[in-house]
């Protein structure tokens, strides 16, 4: 990857911004690209003088690069994702055996115009957004400073920020908001005192990264080897790159586990030896899944892994966190033009929580199947998965779409409400290309029954133009062509003819084409802008 321009040490850190960032990892990082374009002020602290040099995680989806292609990243660095491929599809389950049990195709575009899940690797990915945000008018990024601590009044937080590895005085910056970004072991969580659920799950696993010197033949994306001698899962972790992951059985140590010799002897049975590989990281994690009970106090807000933890097994701990990022941000930009009154933040934590929950319980029973160490319940089980397979849309099972959480920002109509939107492909005159690219992102009205502008109001066009928003009638008869029939078939499986997306990419209202007005009409009230309170 071409190398980008480090983050100035020398700048000040500024005594009053609009948002304080506490970690600088990816959805701290993205979080401030989209409030700097926003034209918020915003800083970044991170405690580590640099970026963590070794991959953490390996697997990002559809939606999440859809969210990275709304900050502006994709189109300069959509060659750090590696899209899922193999001839039995993209994820596979396998007996001790090696017996396939199970297996779902998940090499696909999916409804957000990118592949379903991708690899990649994480340090370029941080240096790529750490550069952004770098080069975003009003950000600034700050390493080696460490969060002391903060308090809050009803205008805003006051913080003291002091030198990570130096000794130094205490820094006080005030700021509108603060979101805590700053992983499982959060310092902003831990001072507002909020409370962990815990799901109960718990195993120690080794994971272990690796650059073979050639070329590997794999037959998917991801396989979890279900075996009660030693679970193990093997994934592609980005151009270049493989990975393993070894649960820890009852006779060994985490100690002998983490050691380098063990992660060899792991990778023996399917040939990776010191002779044609390179061991980049070995690491032991405990897999767990956990989450905050509350994801805001007063101006101060929880983000990324401070707010939830899961195991791996779904590849969606850093997807969840960029859900975050873009939830949260388009909400606080909003408050801060006073476009959005400050109700409007009130939905953030019970939606993002109500979402991530349901992963976070998909993610542990992926991992009760695959960490299950007793012979005779793993061949009732490998019995059960054999005959689901034979079902006739286990290859096309998908992964979770859960439904945002209650209270919500939308409203009931055809049951779309709350779920994704789509992004196809769409042609505009000569140029042909996603959606998001070619028409506009932020809110979006898209019908396929004819021109949304033409049912609204002159007043109520005017106010979703002001607010960023963007029509599109996709009926053939429009500007924008439908060039593959990716939102007739959306539409066609939701049983509507038009819907309003947010710009988190979730359907705030869905319906026929002549329910339009009453969307933009409900949408106006429960923004509730600050000037028209009272």
């Amino acid at each position: 990857m071409k190398k980008q321009p480090e983050p100035n040490p020398s700048t000040a850190l500024r005594p009053v911004v609009d948002c304080l960032i506490v970690g600088g990892g990816p959805v701290g990082l993205l979080t401030a690209v989209f409030l700097g374009q926003a034209g918020l002020q915003v800083a970044v602290v991170e405690r580590w003088p640099e970026r963590y040099p070794l991959p953490r995680a390996c697997t990002i989806d559809h939606e999440a690069l859809r969210i990275l292609q709304a900050a502006g990243l994709m189109g300069s660095h959509s060659e750090l994702f590696e899209p899922s491929q193999g001839e039995r599809g993209g994820y596979e389950f396998r007996n001790g055996e090696g017996e396939l049990l199970q297996a779902i195709d998940w090499n696909r575009t999916a409804e957000s115009g990118w592949a379903n899940t991708n690899g990649f690797y994480q340090p370029d990915l941080e240096e790529a957004l750490e550069a952004l945000a770098v080069a975003t008018p009003g950000v600034e990024v700050h390493r080696g400073w460490t969060l002391r601590t903060f308090t809050q009044d009803h205008e805003g937080v006051t913080s003291m920020i002091v030198p990570t590895e130096r000794s130094g005085e205490a820094v006080e910056i005030r700021s509108r908001w603060l979101i805590g970004a700053d992983g499982a072991n959060s310092v902003v969580r831990s001072q507002l005192g909020i409370g962990v659920g815990d799901s109960g799950f718990q195993a120690d696993w080794l994971v272990v990264d690796y650059q073979p010197f050639e070329e590997e033949e794999w037959s998917a994306f991801v396989t979890q080897y279900c075996d009660p001698e030693q679970p193990a899962t093997a994934v592609n972790s980005g151009p270049g790159r493989r990975r393993f992951e070894f649960m820890r059985r009852a006779d060994m140590t985490v100690e002998e586990l983490g050691q380098d010799t063990t992660a060899w002897q792991l990778m023996a049975p399917w040939g990776v030896t010191p002779e044609n590989a390179r061991l980049e990281r070995h690491a032991v994690y405990t897999f767990r899944g956990r989450w905050a009970h509350d994801w805001r106090k007063g101006n101060v807000f929880l983000a990324g892994d401070a707010a939830h933890l899961m195991p791996p097994f779904l590849g969606q701990g850093l997807c969840s966190g960029l859900r975050d990022a873009r939830a949260l941000t388009w909400r606080l930009a909003m408050v801060h033009h006073g476009s959005g009154a400050q109700a409007v933040l009130d939905t953030y934590g019970p939606e993002r929580a109500g979402h991530v929950r349901e992963i976070i319980d998909e993610a542990v029973a992926a991992g009760r199947v695959i960490c299950e160490l007793d012979v005779v319940r793993a061949a009732v089980r490998d019995a059960e998965m054999k005959k689901r397979s034979r079902e006739p849309d286990a290859a096309t099972h998908e992964p979770p779409h859960p439904r945002l959480g209650k209270p919500s920002l939308t409203i009931p109509s055809s049951g779309a409400d709350g779920r994704l939107a789509p992004q196809g492909q769409v042609r505009v005159g000569g140029e042909l290309g996603l959606f998001d690219d070619v028409v506009g992102g932020g809110w979006q009205l898209i019908s396929r029954q004819g021109d949304p502008a033409e049912v609204l109001s002159d007043d109520d066009m005017s106010w979703f133009r002001e607010l960023g928003g963007v029509v599109a009638d996709l009926s053939g008869e429009g500007a924008a062509q439908d060039s593959h029939g990716d939102y007739e078939r959306w539409f066609t499986g939701h049983g509507c003819e038009a819907f309003l997306a947010r710009p988190d990419f979730y359907v705030f209202a869905a319906g026929e084409h002549a329910d339009i007005p009453h969307f933009v009409s409900r949408l106006r009230q429960m923004l509730q802008p600050a000037a028209e309170e009272g």
